[in-house]
């Protein structure tokens, strides 16, 4: 069953590619079109199915029943204005920004049918070439409404994520910014200043371990660079927090305190085990 005649995906990359993919293979539109500011990018978008049409103007979106932006969040921030004024009377909006106190405050004003999203999917690759339908199967995806969205719009959007298999939670903005800033964007920012740490000349003999911790200090520095000064306050507390987390255990040690050391050890493991 299609849930809308014309789909615009605003940015076609990794989430936005895989986005595609999965409204295409679901048969979730009648026509997927891809806006890109790179004309490799959308051939190759539109070389895997993951669009009907791929274009650099903007103004083929103003017939579109739903508009995704899935560019970085200073790119939506930028383009909303733009594409307000294109877009038809009843257009649904959805963003998948990393951060959303920024986007949704601009973007609940501008648009009357808009909704907030974040799916908890993705890898250290960020182009098309990555992009999955599969991605989002069995992940968490994250709406944000406000006392503006309307109950018909939260409707579709969450019809939306649960037919491309994600499961759906609700949550303020502000509150996102503050768990995301711990479960995402602390162990970025922890994993780049990890494998930083390292002098070159000892990474030969690393193990699987730096691998596994590092592996998301693979991430692109620009996308990552954005995301962490749109949700800087957040973040500053998170990293003060695992400061104060590392100081105890690095206390433990300078003082031969094992019963700390192991104390401390346990409750992470215990927590660690609990992860799912």
């Amino acid at each position: 069953m299609k849930l809308f005649n014309k789909v615009a995906i605003i940015g076609v990359g990794l989430i936005g590619g895989s986005l595609g993919l999965a409204i295409k293979k679901l048969r979730l539109a009648n026509e997927v079109i891809g806006v890109s500011r790179h004309k490799k990018t959308l051939l190759f978008a539109k070389r895997v199915r993951a669009i009907d049409t791929g274009v650099l103007d903007i103004n083929i979106i103003k017939d579109a029943d739903l508009i995704i932006f899935a560019t970085p969040v200073n790119t939506i921030l930028e383009l909303a204005g733009k594409i307000s004024k294109l877009i038809k009377e009843g257009c649904l909006v959805t963003d998948v920004g990393s951060t959303k106190q920024e986007i949704v405050s601009k973007l609940d004003k501008l648009f009357p049918n808009y909704l907030g999203a974040h799916p908890l999917a993705g890898s250290e690759k960020r182009s098309i070439m990555s992009a999955s339908p599969d991605l989002f199967k069995g992940t968490l995806c994250i709406l944000t409404p406000t006392k503006n969205t309307k109950a018909k719009v939260r409707r579709r959007m969450v019809g939306l994520w649960e037919r491309l298999g994600a499961r759906v939670i609700f949550s303020s903005a502000d509150n996102h910014d503050k768990v995301i800033s711990y479960v995402s964007h602390l162990p970025h920012a922890i994993a780049f200043s990890l494998i930083d740490t390292m002098p070159i000349s000892y990474l030969k003999f690393s193990s699987s371990g730096l691998r596994d911790t590092t592996r998301i200090a693979a991430s692109d520095s620009q996308l990552w660079a954005d995301i962490f000064l749109s949700n800087e306050k957040n973040l500053i507390s998170s990293i003060e927090h695992f400061q104060a987390r590392l100081s105890k255990i690095k206390f433990a040690i300078k003082s031969n305190n094992k019963r700390q050391l192991i104390k401390i050890l346990a409750q992470a493991k215990k927590k660690r085990e609990g992860l799912r």
